[in-house]
């Protein structure tokens, strides 16, 4: 039997089984890693949340205690020190001496760093560290302040300012880090352009076998629904989305007046709550295996609508929608890091036509029934979280080998 690798896994997050899509990756990650490496994992998180599912994939586990995000000493460090907003939020003399002990104290064939802003906790050494970055940052953030619109337009100077500096950490990173690997081939070519490397990785995202093995326990809804989620509504995207369909919402419910709205995921309440009636349900999704998990959410709607504005990474929510036979309508910047045919696998259209073929969509069950199928059988053959972790052992062999 081959030895396992002793693996440190930095994550700005407790990996587990929720609606936010890093989180998810991280935890199918760790899960299938742990058939081939000895996970050592150090946490940045407020909270215990999820830590008894990933413990059973973990050699060890350390939780660092996280601090609150507005606070004045990390505003004030953004605007006048190095490093953005985002970074500052993410250093601290606790993560630092977590990581710098278990480096003292045990040996490592490899950092494993899920995200870059992290990073900067990481002691300088001569272990290997593999940055996988889950989507580009500092373009998300500029799409952000791009759309800055009334009275905020007057803080976009200052805003501009922290991307600037968000996309100078971001870069210097992927230069100097030992291996990079980028969620998707268009995250990949973003990398390479910006650092004139060639030897980014790709690591693609994936989905777990229950969401297509499965066979459904939900009925569909007796009448015409649309999912948005299951996401993470603290995240700027899944906001924006939202936003966009609300604006297209009215001529959705004209045409289909028996149409009900899902708007599903972790903080939803909190940012949409009072939207909430008979026609728009706004919840959080259960935990895995709990009533109401996303789960039920795929298989009891009708379609997932999510018109994106900035693209990224690659969106859990398909992948597992997809896997669950639910056709998907985005835009061009939502599809990122998925190969699909267009009208095949899912509709990828301009936004100001999403509301045309969700209608459309909507009203006929055979077209929605071909797209479902196809999907599934695209995810199944080839984009399960098996598979994906595969490529990521491949990556790690040939760096223990080479060092």
């Amino acid at each position: 039997m081959t030895k396992k690798r002793n693996i440190l896994m930095i994550t700005p997050y407790i990996p587990r089984l929720s609606q936010s899509g890093g989180q998810n990756s991280s935890y199918y990650s760790i899960k299938y890693l742990s058939k081939n490496n000895n996970i050592t994992l150090i946490c940045f998180s407020r909270d215990h949340l999820g830590l008894k599912d990933i413990k059973k994939y973990c050699s060890k586990v350390i939780i660092v205690k996280r601090g609150k995000t507005w606070d004045f000493k990390k505003v004030f460090s953004s605007v006048f020190g190095p490093y953005p907003f985002l970074v500052t939020n993410y250093i601290s003399k606790d993560f630092k001496n977590a990581i710098k002990k278990e480096l003292d104290h045990q040996k490592f064939d490899l950092i494993h760093c899920d995200c870059f802003y992290p990073m900067p906790n990481i002691p300088t050494t001569k272990i290997p560290i593999v940055l996988v970055d889950l989507t580009i940052e500092y373009e998300v953030y500029r799409h952000f302040v791009e759309s800055l619109t009334g009275i905020k337009k007057l803080i976009k100077p200052f805003l501009y300012f922290d991307v600037l500096k968000l996309k100078l950490w971001e870069t210097h990173y992927w230069k100097t880090t030992h291996t990079v690997t980028a969620f998707g081939h268009d995250d990949q070519k973003i990398i390479q352009k910006a650092t004139g490397r060639q030897d980014i990785k790709v690591f693609q995202n994936g989905v777990d076998k229950k969401f297509f093995t499965s066979k459904p326990k939900t009925p569909k809804s007796p009448f015409p629904s649309i999912l948005f989620g299951v996401s993470n509504m603290k995240w700027i995207q899944n906001r924006e989305s939202v936003d966009m369909i609300l604006k297209i919402w009215p001529k959705i419910k004209k045409q289909i007046p028996k149409c009900k709205l899902y708007v599903i995921g972790r903080n939803t309440p909190a940012f949409y709550g009072h939207l909430s009636d008979q026609d728009i349900i706004i919840s959080e999704a259960d935990t895995d295996g709990q009533a109401k998990d996303p789960q039920y959410y795929y298989n009891h709607c009708w379609i997932l609508l999510a018109p994106m504005g900035s693209g990224g990474g690659t969106r859990n929510k398909f992948l597992e929608a997809m896997a669950c036979r639910l056709p998907i309508i985005t835009t061009p910047e939502g599809m990122g890091g998925i190969k699909i045919k267009n009208f095949k696998h899912a509709i990828v259209c301009p936004y100001l036509q999403s509301a045309k073929y969700s209608i459309d969509l909507l009203k006929n069950k055979q077209k929605r029934t071909a797209i479902g199928l196809a999907a599934n059988t695209l995810i199944k053959n080839h984009y399960s979280y098996e598979k994906s972790v595969e490529g990521l052992n491949q990556i790690y062999e040939k760096i223990c080998q080479s060092s």
